[in-house]
C-alpha cells in the first residue's frame, strides 16, 4: 500500500503515522521545513525520501479526476457514504473518461 500526498500532509505526526502503519509515502517537503531543516545542521536530519516519477503519477491522477467534473454530476463526492456507491461512480466516471479520449 503508498500513499501520494500534497506538501499541506509533509508534517512530521502524518508522516510517522504512516511509517508505523508500515505505507510507503511520496509527500514533497515544504519549502519552509526544508530550510529549517537545513538551518539546523547537521541536528536537522536527512531529508525525506522523495520520488518524482510517483509523485508525478499522483498530479495525472488528480488532474484527471478535476477535470472530469464536465462530465456530469454523477461523480463520487465526498458525500458518498458507502465505499461500492464511491467505487461504482468513480469506475463509471473512468469508463466515461476513456471512452472520450
Amino acid at each position: 500500500m503508498s500513499l501520494a500526498a500534497d506538501k499541506a500532509y509533509s508534517n512530521r505526526p502524518c508522516r510517522n503515522y504512516l511509517r508505523q502503519r508500515g505505507i510507503r509515502h511520496t509527500i514533497p517537503e515544504k519549502t519552509d521545513s526544508r530550510a529549517a531543516r537545513l538551518r539546523k545542521d547537521s541536528r536537522g536530519g536527512r531529508p525525506p525520501g522523495f520520488d518524482e516519477e510517483r509523485y508525478k503519477k499522483r498530479n495525472t491522477v488528480e488532474r484527471a479526476i478535476n477535470g472530469s467534473s464536465s462530465t456530469g454530476p454523477w461523480l463520487p463526492t465526498r458525500y458518498d457514504k458507502r465505499g461500492y456507491v464511491f467505487l461504482g461512480t468513480a469506475t463509471a466516471a473512468s469508463v466515461v473518461i476513456w471512452l472520450r479520449t
